[in-house]
């Protein structure tokens, strides 16, 4: 998954936060940003169309862009460091 030298240190938080980027957009069809955290707003995948998005998220999204949704992250159900 990830491969660093052996000479290079370890970011464990970044490790937890891989994790549970993988396991969210896995289970809701989504994306994560750059720079994103366990409960931060998340991005709609592109290969959703808006009539399904409208069904799995019926409190509307933003978009910034016609082809950038964001909505609020579903559930905290991740195991790393964004578990509850």
């Amino acid at each position: 998954m990830l491969r660093y030298p052996m000479t290079t240190g370890r970011n464990f938080d970044e490790v937890l936060r891989v994790l549970d980027s993988i396991q969210l957009t896995a289970k809701h069809q989504l994306a994560t940003p750059v720079n994103w955290k366990p409960g931060d707003d998340v991005i709609i995948s592109g290969s959703v169309p808006d009539d399904e998005a409208r069904k799995k998220y019926p409190g509307g999204w933003k978009a910034p862009k016609p082809y950038l949704r964001s909505v609020p992250q579903p559930g905290r159900q991740c195991t790393g460091m964004g578990a509850t």
